[in-house]
């Protein structure tokens, strides 16, 4: 049973939801308490599972279709669609539960206001527009918003907008660099693949100027002093390389640091802290 549950609630992709939130909560400019923290890693994390589950239920035909997603727990009959339904209600209950504890009204509005976008707006247009991506993306841009109203923020507050900025622009060509590994399997289920740049290779017309802007974007955190002086030589070390992987036919390793680079955010938030 553990397998199928973790093929339905996917906890590592999970899980960097819950980071970028936990990013969102330590850039506040206010000490760290743990158990807030914790609420707010928790509380995204179970948001994500819980739109992971419904979304295999509303996608569940694409599914069978695909090699990649075929041997989820629905196309494969070791739950039904009834069971998936309550496991995934009760991980958004329970991370909304969550929010509110910690955070009061505004972040667990904002939690819902991302369920809500990702299932009923994201997931129905992937499969009538290659322009659902840059649509969906908004809902990986709202953790860090969590987290800093949990922390006490507003959020519209210039430094945590940058922040989720940084996650859009991140998953643009992080989620296409997927669908370009898998587009076989999309294609043989009819889902329409966002246009930047053909098979096997980075255009410059589309990766390089998402790269580029990424960059651009995250050189902006040091200069209006989001990451402090001391830290802005490892950041920019950090960060740099997207461009240079970006700028060369690497699809491979422009994956894998995407992959890193939240990551390297929340950490470099977290040094500062310390």
């Amino acid at each position: 049973m553990i397998r199928p549950l973790s093929r339905l609630f996917r906890p590592r992709l999970a899980l960097v939801n819950g980071i970028a939130g936990a990013g969102g909560y330590l850039l506040f400019p206010a000490a760290v308490e743990t158990s807030p923290l914790a609420a707010v890693v928790a509380g995204v994390t179970l948001l994500a599972a819980g739109c992971s589950a419904l979304n295999q239920l509303l996608e569940r035909d694409l599914d069978l279709l695909m090699t990649r997603t075929c041997s989820r727990p629905l196309p494969r009959g070791e739950l039904t669609p009834v069971a998936v339904s309550i496991l995934g209600a009760l991980c958004l209950l329970a991370g909304l539960l969550l929010l509110f504890s910690c955070g009061g009204v505004l972040p667990t509005l904002l939690g819902g206001i991302a369920v809500v976008w990702y299932l009923a707006l994201y997931t129905p247009l992937k499969r009538r527009t290659p322009f659902a991506l840059p649509l969906g993306a908004v809902c990986g841009a709202l953790p860090p918003l969590m987290g800093w109203c949990v922390a006490g923020g507003r959020p519209l507050d210039y430094r945590v907008i940058l922040f989720a900025a940084l996650l859009y622009l991140w998953q643009i060509p992080h989620f296409r660099l997927f669908q370009r590994r898998h587009e076989d399997d999309y294609r043989r289920a009819g889902i329409p693949l966002f246009p930047l740049g053909g098979r096997g290779s980075v255009s410059p017309n589309g990766f390089r100027i998402w790269g580029v802007a990424l960059v651009a974007a995250a050189m902006l955190l040091p200069a209006v002093g989001i990451v402090e002086p001391r830290l802005a030589p490892w950041y920019a070390a950090g960060a740099l390389p997207l461009l240079f992987v970006a700028g060369f036919r690497c699809e491979s390793a422009f994956f894998s640091y995407l992959n890193f680079f939240p990551a390297l955010l929340t950490l470099i938030i977290f040094i500062q802290k310390q």
